[in-house]
């Protein structure tokens, strides 16, 4: 199609620029040269673009924080807007590796327009384990907070320089209880953050946490509920939290949207439509919208 032949076009550039070699103006300025971004290979090793068949753009990325190679996949607009304007969204998995068993994030972000008709340049990480978005306390290749911070945040300021008030995270599950910790956690790193049907009210390890949390210690930090208490200061000030709709969790997304009441942390809520527990049951587009319209 034109639109995924721009696309793969527009990020050509970007491995142009990724590898320092590039000084094309035009749509080139895509990164200032003489504010270069730093290098996204101190925490791990990048290469790439690799462009499907589809124009979906991959990158193969070696990092401590994670066992073997893990991928970025990015999708972006067939033009992308000046670099203040631009917005990224990191669509989070809800699987290890490439396992669909949930739907492929990667069809549901296609479906949902989030680069051609939100205009986010999106990028989709897999995981080497089961993502919940922690720190392993003694494994040091299952840091995934870690990998978002220190791998996956520097390569798209890389691939895409952008204003962290532009950068926002969406997930379903266990990755919309990833997307709300990383933001609480991490304030200044991510402006937005919108979850999906997530057991955001979990208080004893469930559903292959414990296996990466390390610790009932761990865990004990890493609690929604307890996060949105400690962090409730952070994010008062604007809206930079979606939660909305559910499948499985309908309790756990009604008890924190009151515990967000409660404290005074200013949301969007939206209790339905009730949906398949699925990437692609139709969830994610209202999920981009309202993040579209959190960020400036």
């Amino acid at each position: 199609m034109p639109g995924t032949r721009r696309g793969a076009r527009s990020l050509s550039l970007m491995l142009a620029l990724l590898a320092a070699t590039a000084s094309e103006r035009g749509q080139g300025e895509l990164m200032p040269q003489d504010n270069p971004p730093p290098s996204p290979q101190a925490d791990g090793h990048v290469s790439g673009p690799e462009t499907q068949a589809d124009g979906l753009v991959v990158y193969r990325v070696t990092s401590p924080y994670q066992q073997g190679e893990t991928l970025v996949r990015v999708l972006a607009p067939a033009t992308l807007e000046l670099p203040e304007r631009r917005r990224v969204l990191f669509v989070l998995p809800v699987e290890a590796g490439l396992a669909t068993r949930w739907g492929d994030p990667v069809g549901a972000a296609r479906a949902a327009g989030v680069a051609e008709r939100h205009g986010f340049v999106a990028l989709l990480p897999t995981f080497s384990h089961l993502p919940w978005y922690c720190d392993h306390p003694t494994d040091p290749v299952r840091r995934q907070e870690s990998y978002v911070l220190k791998v996956l945040v520097p390569l798209a300021e890389r691939l895409c320089p952008h204003k962290a008030s532009r950068r926002a995270l969406v997930g379903y599950s266990k990755s919309g209880w990833g997307a709300f910790s990383l933001l609480l956690r991490n304030p200044g790193t991510f402006a937005a953050a919108a979850a999906w049907d997530a057991p955001m009210m979990m208080a004893r390890p469930m559903f292959g946490i414990g296996e990466i949390a390390g610790t009932q210690e761990n865990f004990e930090r890493l609690r929604v509920a307890r996060l949105l208490r400690e962090h409730a200061d952070a994010v008062r000030g604007a809206q930079r939290l979606v939660l909305m709709g559910f499948g499985n969790f309908r309790c756990d997304t009604q008890q924190a949207h009151a515990l967000m009441m409660r404290l005074g942390i200013p949301h969007q809520f939206a209790d339905g439509p009730h949906r398949q527990h699925h990437w692609e049951s139709g969830w994610l587009e209202e999920a981009v919208k309202a993040l579209r319209e959190l960020l400036p």
